[in-house]
């Protein structure tokens, strides 16, 4: 068996003297695990950092082998991302989420390439928050808990003034249609919507909202485990930068 199609490297670990396994995301075989030979070496453990994009080719005798990779680094992200501890923060919030979520070998082409031109903008630190935000949103898209903003819940097509979002059903709410409720809804900021300009504040409403819906119905999915904390070290250096 043998394949071959370009990732991002989401981790690597040593395996015995000298090798390396690593775990990748493809846009045609998913999340994907080989042995590269050597991976460990003072040569290669630098280029094998998070967030690589790698050249890759699989072989394996047999399909259902965890087989080995040969590599070759496109584009090495260890600079911009090491630029500021929020945008380290944010590039491990990815790779962890998505070896939490995804399923071993089942492709997600349009979350992989989502994937790819969010982590190209890691050295553009003013806009990666809020495509960091929407990120999430095509994340839960992907595993099958994306939220219905097309219309409002309660008065239907005709509401302009979605504010709220369901906790329950992921739908969203006009404040008209919220009425006493409001407060048991999670909020709703202009920039989930794509709608006008996105302040910290309203980022950080829109990853409550985002978090809530992974902590409360995709982690459930995943035998209860908890979210990996690198989402919360993310989301906690987001809030200092938004306190001052």
């Amino acid at each position: 068996m043998e394949w071959r199609d370009e990732g991002i490297l989401l981790s690597a670990r040593r395996h015995g003297e000298s090798a390396a396994i690593i775990e990748v995301f493809t846009p045609g075989r998913g999340r994907h695990a080989g042995v590269v030979r050597g991976g460990a070496s003072r040569r290669m453990a630098p280029l094998l950092q998070p967030g690589a994009q790698l050249d890759l080719t699989w072989r394996a005798r047999l399909e259902d082998h965890i087989g080995s990779f040969t590599t070759e680094v496109l584009r090495s992200r260890a600079a911009a991302s090491m630029a500021d501890r929020m945008t380290l923060a944010g590039l491990n919030a990815v790779t962890a989420l998505l070896l939490f979520t995804l399923p071993e070998r089942e492709a997600h082409p349009r979350l992989y390439a989502r994937t790819e031109a969010l982590l190209d903008l890691l050295d553009q630190r003013e806009v990666w928050p809020l495509a960091y935000l929407h990120w999430e949103l095509a994340l839960l898209e992907a595993l099958g808990f994306g939220l219905d903003l097309s219309g409002c819940a309660v008065l239907g097509a005709q509401a302009n003034d979605l504010s709220y979002v369901s906790p329950r059903t992921g739908r969203a709410v006009s404040r008209a249609g919220a009425g006493a409720w409001a407060d048991r809804l999670l909020p709703l900021p202009p920039c989930l919507l794509g709608q006008g300009p996105a302040p910290d504040a309203d980022i950080d409403a829109g990853l409550v909202t985002t978090g809530h819906f992974l902590h409360h119905h995709v982690a459930p999915q995943m035998g209860h485990r908890p979210l990996p904390e690198a989402r919360q070290r993310f989301v906690a250096r987001f809030k200092a930068r938004l306190a001052g």
